[in-house]
């Protein structure tokens, strides 16, 4: 086991930290390759059949596009823990390893004897980090609670969407974002056994992390005595902000966020320098009340003009604005950073991390194949378990 980070100014940060991650989907297996990136060694323990998400999608030359995506850069054995001799092994990497982390459902690891609780009492080194739906007792405890279950449950559909449905987000945000918390635990633990000398326990739920999200809508909600509405491509409290379509049928979305912003963009954008004396739009509170009224004389404006020359206004006012776009559009856009990686033996392009830093990679390792290091892992390891056995006997 590691006991200090590497000091080196070419070594990226994580550099001999091993991670043991008995893991599948989503939210462990994004922390986990992000410590990958890190450049922690990470084992992934899939079961004899593989992670499920191998199966998600055969988007990217045949393989899944959420394998690709966060499994990158692992090394992978298939381990059917209900055989001693494959939990034996498991065990053996435990006693190496700096961090566990599991995802399974709530209970399995105490079942196989390898709960976080006990797996620290037996290495008071090991920092172990457990991702379940939602968290570890309540009448909720043991439930399944996937993605959209999550999004459902936590009251993020009931804010996203048009008024009258209700809206999933489009990507796995609760996953995603639990997957960031385990991430962010996980490096102050390592931060914290520098000072220490101890491991210690980090527990996420993807609830919880969704409930940490719907913060302000919580506060608005309990302490308002008002919910937000869905409203679309709108801001609930903020006007103008939101999507009007131009003459060529693209929408464009703007944001006011303040009265300076509100003069610039009647004077330029608008070109009706007359509504900064109209009631219905002093202030910011004013233009909500009145936002049909408002919205509407934004609509016109861009109605009559092409989006180029809409951008060109918003450019010169200085008013902040995005372009509602296709995914297509993201695969062309300008400011997309993205790194190679190569898939069943070709070259793909993915989107590169979103922080820069000086140890980052000009490219992604590969995603492992189903057991691709497994024979020379239980080669590394097997030597452990058979000194563990001899030394039980003596």
């Amino acid at each position: 086991m590691s006991s200090t980070l590497s000091s080196s100014h070419n070594a990226r940060p994580l550099d001999g930290i091993l991670v043991v991650a008995l893991e599948q989907a989503v939210a462990a297996p994004y922390c986990s390759s992000r410590l990958a990136d890190a450049g922690a060694r990470v084992i992934k323990i899939e079961r004899p059949e593989g992670d499920f998400a191998r199966g998600y999608d055969r988007a990217v030359h045949g393989e899944s596009s959420y394998w690709v995506w966060i499994n990158r850069g692992k090394e992978s054995i298939a381990l059917n823990l209900k055989q001693s001799e494959d939990l034996q092994l498991l065990q053996a990497m435990l006693t190496q390893a700096d961090v566990f982390i599991q995802n399974l459902a709530p209970g399995a690891t105490e079942r196989m004897g390898i709960g976080s609780a006990t797996l620290r009492e037996r290495h008071p080194k090991l920092i172990t980090c457990d991702i379940s739906g939602y968290g570890d007792d309540g009448r909720f405890f043991g439930l399944k609670a996937y993605d959209l279950l999550v999004q459902a449950e936590s009251g993020l559909v009931s804010i996203s969407g048009a008024p009258g449905e209700w809206g999933r987000i489009g990507v796995s945000v609760c996953d995603i974002t639990a997957g960031m918390n385990a991430l962010i635990g996980i490096q102050q633990a390592l931060m914290q056994r520098e000072r220490t000398g101890k491991g210690s326990g980090v527990k996420v739920s993807l609830f919880g992390s969704a409930a940490e999200l719907m913060s302000v809508p919580y506060l608005q909600t309990r302490y308002g005595g008002k919910a937000p509405e869905r409203v679309g491509l709108k801001h609930p409290t903020i006007a103008p902000y939101g999507a009007f379509t131009c003459a060529d049928g693209r929408d464009i979305v703007i944001s006011i966020q303040n009265e300076r912003e509100w003069t610039d963009f009647c004077h330029t954008v608008l070109q009706r320098p007359e509504l900064l004396q109209d009631a219905r739009c002093k202030g910011n509170a004013a233009r909500v009340e009145h936002r049909a009224f408002v919205d509407g004389v934004v609509a016109e404006v861009f109605g009559s003009l092409g989006s180029g020359a809409v951008v060109d206004r918003l450019t010169e006012a200085q008013t902040a604005f995005g372009q509602v776009n296709s995914v297509y559009d993201l695969i062309q856009h300008s400011q997309l950073r993205t790194r190679r990686m190569t898939v069943q033996g070709r070259e793909v392009e993915i989107p590169a991390s979103p922080w820069g830093v000086e140890w980052d990679a000009e490219r992604f390792a590969a995603s492992p194949e189903l057991d691709a290091n497994g024979a020379a892992l239980r080669a590394e390891f097997g030597a452990r378990v058979t000194a563990d056995a001899h030394s039980s006997t003596d």
